[in-house]
Order: structure tokens, then sequence, then C-alpha cells
């Protein structure tokens, strides 16, 4: 199965109002198990590398290599995604290494500037068949638009999607980055009403803290992409923890980074059906 676009797989599952998951990869072994889940699901995936990720790494290649490969070596669609790049510069390299879709991050500018920028990013991933995500609002720390009580106005999406041909649009419902506990209270209504309006996907970010039910019922409101990172790391530590403590002794990375793999495998399959991609 090649590589695909983010929009061979967001289209037909915004239209059957199923979500596509789209997890972020920090260690090959989370490309794996990543890969294999979908595999398993037999749907498609969406691998995602972040700023943050490349930054740890040393710079976007050696991660990024890592994953196209795996993602051309699989029996299902998956798209490696550029996720939350806030550095123009990064995306060209992204685009340039083969990813198939890249997520500019402009919302900690005024809205001219972001919509100015988006759109420049647009036209340069477009001209290489690379789809475009970008998200709406003004930021405040970490979490920006995805704060507590940050919503995204529906009118302003409709104009901003007008205004730079993304593809598909990250939105403020209720979400926040980096939770550890699953307590958001997503605003359904604001989800319904982006759907009506909104001509592209919509992307839910900070998924980590919302309930499975609410994930399903997120869904089924007008959510396509679903982002998941900080649940899934939790997901291996904690099977690295529990694999160590059981073994004490043992001092061959793969056996608890394979453990590790092996639990994040397991709980995207599970994922997956609550994002109803299969």
């Amino acid at each position: 199965m090649p590589l695909v676009t983010t929009d061979h797989l967001l289209a037909p599952a915004r239209q059957a109002g199923r979500g596509v998951g789209a997890f972020n990869v920090i260690q090959i072994e989370h490309a794996e198990a990543f890969v294999a889940a979908a595999t398993d699901a037999g749907t498609g995936v969406v691998l995602q590398i972040s700023q943050n990720a490349a930054a740890y790494h040393g710079g976007l290649e050696p991660i990024a290599l890592a994953s196209l490969a795996l993602a051309r070596a699989a029996s299902v669609p998956v798209v490696v995604h550029l996720d939350h790049a806030e550095d123009r510069s990064l995306v060209t390299e992204a685009i340039g290494l083969g990813f198939t879709s890249v997520m500019y991050d402009g919302s900690a500018l005024d809205y001219d500037d972001n919509v100015a920028a988006t759109a420049a990013v647009v036209a340069e991933a477009h001209a290489r068949g690379v789809v475009v995500e970008a998200e709406l609002g003004k930021v405040g720390g970490k979490d920006g638009v995805h704060a507590p009580g940050v919503r995204t106005d529906p009118g302003e999406a409709v104009e901003f999607v007008r205004a730079t041909g993304v593809d598909a649009l990250a939105v403020a419902v209720g979400s926040s980055h980096a939770m550890t506990h699953r307590t958001a209270a997503l605003d359904f209504d604001r989800i319904a009403e982006l759907r009506a309006v909104v001509p592209v996907p919509l992307v839910l970010h900070g998924s980590s803290g919302v309930a499975d039910g609410d994930l399903t019922r997120a869904v089924e409101t007008g959510m396509t992409k679903i982002n998941v990172s900080t649940h899934l790391n939790h997901t291996l530590t904690t099977a690295l923890r529990t694999y160590l403590a059981e073994h004490p002794d043992v001092v061959d990375p793969r056996k608890y980074l394979g453990a590790g793999r092996e639990a994040v495998r397991a709980e995207v399959v599970r994922l997956l059906g609550v994002l109803r991609a299969v």
C-alpha cells in the first residue's frame, strides 16, 4: 500500500462519520506499534512527528526516514504528517523528505498574519501534492487554542479556510494538550456548529484528555482526525515500569521496549474501535 495523503483517509471518513486515528511518533517503537495496530484493525493511520520530536532527535530527518520506511512497507494506508510546526523551514524540510501532510501552526500570530503565513504554506505544499492542516486561534501558553474555555468561532473558521485553502482545520472545542487524566469536557454543540459550516475535515487536538465515550460522540458529532499522544506515552511508560519491576536484572532494551511497543499496539487497536475507524 503506497504512502498516502491525509485527504485519502479524511475525506471518506468525514463522509461516513468515522474517525481517523493520528498518533505521535517519538521513538521508532511508536511508529512500529501504530502501523502494526492499523494493520490488525484493517484501517489507515496517521503517523505524526512534531517539531518537538524533531528537536529531541537533533533534527527531523532521522525519525522521519524511519517512519517513512515503515509507512511505505505497510499493507494499509499510512500518512506521515508533520505536527505543530511553527518553523516554516521545518515545513519545507518535511515536504522535501517525502511527508504527505503537514500542519503549520500559526495560531500564535495575529489573525491576518496567520492567514498570510498559512496561505503561503498551502501554496508551497500543494505544489508538491502535500496537504495542509492548520490551527485557528490565539495562543496563551502551551495549550494555545486548546486551553480550557477557548472555542473556535464558526464564522471565523469558514473565512479562514476560504482565505488560506487549508485541507483540514484544528479547532478548539474543549480539549487541552498534555492532559494525563481523561476529564476534558467537549463542547458538542460547537462541534456540530463547526461541522455544519466548515467545508474541510475537523481535527481534535488534545484527545488524550477525552474519555472514550466522548471521543466516540465527538466523531459522531463531526470531528474526523483525532490526535492522541500523551495517553499513548502513558501506556508505553506504564508497560516499561511494569516490565522492569518484574525483571529487575534485564539489561537488553529490546526486552522492555518490546513490551512497551506491544502495549501501545494493543491500546491503539482499542482506540481505533472507539473512534469508529473500522
